[in-house]
């Protein structure tokens, strides 16, 4: 991982889409199936879409169902980092981008093998930097 990267909101709402703002910086979430990355199968590295961070990698993506994109494991250890949540009355683990605290989505115990994880991301929360 790159080092923090800090920024103002003021600099965050200039550099990002308002829903990006929204849901990375806000801890919004988009609706299911609505997301550009949802069903995508094209191979490559999705990053950061604040900061570039390498967050994780088509080879761990698989079809949830959920709607959001779905991925068993983080792209490298420390790619990411987690917070309990607590929010809207529930329960949930929080996915959080290392380098500029980004909210990503959150992450469930109910994935395949051979992690058993499902890390349920926000597609406007990431960029695909597609291999050829």
């Amino acid at each position: 991982m790159d080092e923090k990267l800090t920024k103002s909101e003021a600099q965050w709402r200039a550099e990002l889409s308002t829903e990006q703002y929204r849901v990375c910086r806000q801890k919004g979430t988009e609706p299911a199936f609505t997301g550009e990355y949802h069903a995508t199968k094209q191979p490559g590295v999705y990053r950061c879409v604040c900061c570039g961070n390498e967050l994780f990698r088509s080879d761990e993506k698989f079809d949830s169902g959920s709607g959001w994109p779905s991925f068993t494991a983080p792209a490298a250890d420390g790619a990411v980092y987690t917070e309990a949540d607590n929010s809207l009355g529930m329960r949930r683990v929080e996915v959080l981008c290392s380098r500029c605290d980004a909210h990503l989505g959150h992450v469930f115990d109910d994935g395949p093998p051979p992690t058993g994880m499902r890390y349920c991301i926000n597609s406007v929360c990431l960029q695909l930097e597609g291999k050829d």
